[in-house]
């Protein structure tokens, strides 16, 4: 698990969703949760650098932000992974102290609109109750004027939605700054929910097709 969350972190930076030692990433464990260092970067994080430590605590070297991820653990027992960072466009959304409204079917991915928590200080209790309330019912949330959080049933999910996340923030002020941008209907986000609750999975008539040895 130390290489899988070393490697998530270095492409997290080859992505640009990292930039320098602004972010932080972690899985949960046995233990509680394995976690990136403070102050490290996609160039100097190493699998003996991570920390592992409960949720209850800080531990010397974890990330300055341990508690945002220890509360989501704490609250969604489904989650597996989180990712935090200042990825450029989720933060400039972010620091209009706005959410994303749902413009885009792929939303439906998080569960619907992305909330903004209001600001407070980087690395306080105050920020991690913000943050479970803002993700609640989600996989995404902003943090105003600070950047953005995703979490997942595991690591490569939690990744997979940062990297969503930072496109969709994209795309929308993209949209916004051409013009009026169409919000989906709540009625059409449940029709979206629906569908992506068998996207990308194989049909059962599909399935038994395959272990016919029949293609479709």
């Amino acid at each position: 698990m130390r290489d899988a969350l070393v490697a998530a972190y270095r492409g997290l930076g080859r992505a640009g969703l990292i930039h320098g030692n602004s972010g932080n990433i972690s899985v949960r464990s046995a233990a509680g949760m394995l976690i990136s260092p403070s102050g490290t970067t996609p160039e100097r994080i190493t699998p003996e650098s991570l920390v592992e430590m409960g949720l209850d605590a800080a531990v010397p070297g974890a990330s300055s932000e341990w508690a945002l991820h220890a509360a989501i653990y704490g609250e969604r027992p489904e989650i597996g992974a989180v990712v935090h960072t200042h990825s450029d466009a989720c933060t400039a959304l972010a620091c209009l102290g706005e959410g994303l409204p749902a413009f885009h079917y792929g939303m439906a991915g998080f569960g619907g609109d992305v909330r903004c928590a209001p600001y407070v200080t980087f690395g306080t209790p105050e920020l991690a109750e913000l943050t479970v309330a803002a993700i609640r019912g989600r996989l995404a949330c902003l943090l105003a004027n600070h950047g953005m959080v995703t979490a997942g049933k595991d690591l490569a999910t939690a990744v997979f939605n940062a990297e969503t996340l930072e496109r969709m923030c994209r795309q929308y002020l993209l949209a916004r700054a051409a013009g009026s941008v169409r919000i989906l209907s709540a009625e059409e986000m449940r029709a979206a929910q629906d569908r992506y609750k068998t996207y990308g999975k194989p049909s059962r008539s599909s399935s038994r097709r395959l272990r016919a040895g029949v293609a479709d």
